[in-house]
């Protein structure tokens, strides 16, 4: 019997429409055309969150050295509308970097944030198949904690998130998986999940162009830079290697928009074929005369 080797390739259906990349190094390169309207440190173990208007752009910064953080995104005018990890993996890469894209959830379906700059760039793919800003993985939290530790404890970062998101009016029902800023991290020839030591230096910065108006949260992992032990022995809950991360907001002027506009949701009206029933009939004709189907 012959083995047959597959080729891989790309599946169509499932890329990213093309970007506008002139738009965005654009974007990137205006540093006299843009003015910095709020900046703000999230200390070690705990988490902060900010609204972002479309059109502006954040900047998540590490002004003191390595540390990795856990990132959400919401759309501010609706949370139902948020970050996708899943299809942001599918339909740009499960490590985004520069004119990469963030994806939102059905129904809603259209980037909400695009990376415009990234100073980790370079990294690219290491001799372990690991890369930066990690889609992979997600937050510790402390329910599996509980589980394998048998302890209560309040810093983890799904609980960061849910304290920072509370003033928003959101809940831990709103929380979902993140992109990791600054984490080094990927897939093992057995299939394993795994983390490296951050190659971030103090100074280095993950930038995003709001596409619509969104409210974004970020935890500080507790884990620091995973270039060490998480704890330091009788600690008590400080860190044994890491830093805070830093906040920046940029109001744009308006020439830079020029020709843009916030992405539309798709334009798919059906009714999930919940509505009225259709078959084909044998002349290729559509028939919507059958009843809806029933399945009590």
């Amino acid at each position: 019997m012959t083995i047959r080797q597959a080729s891989l390739t790309q599946v169509g259906r499932n890329s990213a429409p093309s970007i506008d990349r002139a738009f965005y190094r654009r974007i990137a390169d205006a540093s006299t055309q843009r003015e910095r309207v709020k900046t703000f440190t999230v200390p070690i173990l705990s988490g902060r969150a900010w609204k972002v208007p479309a059109g502006h752009v954040f900047r998540i910064t590490a002004p003191e050295g390595a540390q990795v953080g856990e990132l959400n995104i919401w759309g501010a005018n609706d949370a139902r509308e948020h970050m996708w990890a899943a299809r942001t993996r599918q339909m740009q890469t499960a490590n985004v970097s520069t004119f990469d894209r963030i994806w939102s959830t059905l129904p809603f379906f259209r980037p909400i944030a695009t990376v415009t700059a990234d100073t980790l760039s370079e990294y690219g793919t290491d001799e372990h198949g690991a890369r930066v800003h990690d889609l992979l993985g997600t937050y510790c939290d402390p329910y599996s904690n509980k589980m394998q530790t048998g302890e209560d404890f309040d810093n983890l970062c799904y609980s960061n998130l849910i304290r920072a998101i509370s003033p928003f009016g959101l809940s831990e029902f709103d929380i979902h998986d993140a992109l990791t800023v600054f984490q080094c991290a990927g897939v093992d020839e057995d299939g394993k999940y795994f983390k490296k030591p951050s190659p971030a230096r103090k100074g280095d910065y993950l930038e995003f162009f709001a596409e619509i108006d969104l409210v974004c949260a970020l935890s500080i992992c507790q884990g620091g830079d995973l270039s060490s032990t998480m704890w330091t022995s009788g600690a008590d809950g400080l860190f044994n290697v890491g830093h805070p991360l830093g906040v920046e907001i940029y109001q744009l002027e308006a020439s830079l928009l020029e020709g843009w506009h916030q992405p539309a949701t798709p334009e798919y009206r059906g009714q999930h074929g919940m509505g009225p029933r259709h078959m084909l009939t044998p002349d290729g004709s559509v028939d919507w005369t059958g009843p809806v189907p029933q399945i009590w």
